[in-house]
């Protein structure tokens, strides 16, 4: 099996993600000690901890059991998602096939058959679809069916994909941390500005941003959220990535916008449902999508950023 390349900075990273918790979660408390309302954020950081020990264990094994391992991941956030939105009782057979994308999915990813991985949910599940759909013959609600699954496939299979992707980037372009220093990055500075926006927005936030879909996100939250993502980012770029400081201020900024943005558009989901949740999977706070909804959008964004700067060549 091929195992994965585990770089000094890569062991420090661990490390240092764990250290970014402890303080995140220690903080938490103390302004929960402060009187300040943040139970809620409590019990999110003991599935993050979940979260990212598991991560810890399947990556220090090979290739293989990490890629198993975000399968699964994807299998529970679809799960989810199917469990959340209701859908027509003609679509249990479809939703089979949406099943079966996942098993099939990844393994273009382990095999390296990137080009396939970017065009089978967005390109041949968009197609095979309806074309079982069609077959069943029931029209009522087709439309709508339609772009569920298919949304579905896209967040929880084809997104969630991207965590395994990373392993098809050469290490040889990352001296500091090879492929998995590239995901630590992303998913360090994701998790922090999920934090800072929190905490800004707790302690500063006035003037609401998404009063109807988000009701606690603040421009106070947002901006002081942001710049202290693009600081981290910076900061810990030369440890994990081959970024440039330029690159570094500029990715910090996307991934502040695409975290928020990722939020609270999963936020806009669970209110068209008319639910608190994505799920009951993690304890206190809900499911695998209610965890990764920042990372769903500026997990790929990094990979294509990363794929682009530096021309890497994993689209044969």
């Amino acid at each position: 099996m091929e195992p994965i390349y585990l770089t000094h900075n890569v062991k420090l990273g661990i490390v240092i993600l764990y250290a970014v918790l402890f303080i995140i979660t220690a903080t938490a408390y103390i302004l929960g000690f402060l009187k300040k309302n943040v139970e809620n954020f409590k019990t999110r950081m003991k599935s993050f901890w979940i979260i990212v020990f598991l991560f810890t264990i399947a990556f220090m094994f090979n290739k293989l059991v990490a890629i198993i391992f975000i399968m699964l991941i994807s299998y529970l956030a679809l799960k989810e998602f199917f469990s959340m939105i209701p859908t027509r009782r003609s679509d249990r057979r479809v939703l089979l096939w949406a099943y079966l994308a996942i098993p099939i999915q990844y393994y273009f990813i382990f095999t390296d058959w990137i080009v396939m991985f970017y065009l089978f949910v967005p390109l041949y599940m968009f197609i095979l679809i309806p074309l079982r759909m069609v077959i069943i013959e029931d029209t009522e609600g087709f439309l709508k069916s339609c772009g569920t699954i298919h949304w579905a496939l896209m967040t929880c299979v084809y997104a969630i994909g991207y965590f395994a992707a990373y392993f098809a980037i050469p290490d040889s372009i990352n001296p500091n941390g090879g492929a998995l220093g590239l995901l630590l990055y992303i998913l360090i500075v994701t998790i922090s500005n999920d934090f800072m926006q929190f905490v800004f927005g707790k302690t500063m936030g006035k003037h609401k941003i998404t009063p109807v879909v988000s009701p606690n996100k603040t421009w106070e939250g947002f901006i002081g959220g942001a710049v202290s993502t693009i600081a981290i980012a910076v900061g810990i770029s030369q440890i994990f990535t081959p970024l440039s400081l330029l690159q570094s201020v500029f990715i910090g900024t996307i991934i502040a916008v695409a975290g928020f943005f990722g939020d609270i558009t999963m936020s806009a989901i669970k209110r068209d449902m008319g639910v608190k949740d994505t799920g009951a999977l993690l304890p206190g706070h809900g499911g695998i999508l209610d965890r990764l909804d920042s990372m769903i959008f500026t997990v790929p964004i990094f990979f294509h950023y990363i794929a682009y700067t530096f021309k890497i060549g994993i689209l044969s």
